[in-house]
């Protein structure tokens, strides 16, 4: 299980996450992702991102006031 910490990107974690999700996980292993949420669009399109790339959504929940977690598996 990895840690990612998108927060610095702001709301242009997209690509940044699906190439996480491509390139640095395995079959298998768990991910968690940290970000930014803003107006809250940002949490359907990485719920969205995650399933299009394959992937099982298993948690999605507010952080802090301003972040957001998911934790992904591949």
């Amino acid at each position: 299980m990895k840690r990612y910490d998108l927060r610095h990107l702001k709301s242009d974690f997209d690509a940044r996450m699906v190439e996480i999700i491509k390139n640095d996980t395995q079959y298998g292993e768990v991910a968690i992702f940290l970000f930014e949420i803003g107006d809250f669009s940002a949490i359907q399109r990485s719920a969205d991102l995650v399933k299009e790339n394959g992937c099982e959504l298993m948690n999605s929940l507010k952080f802090n006031e301003v972040d957001w977690t998911i934790v992904v598996k591949k």
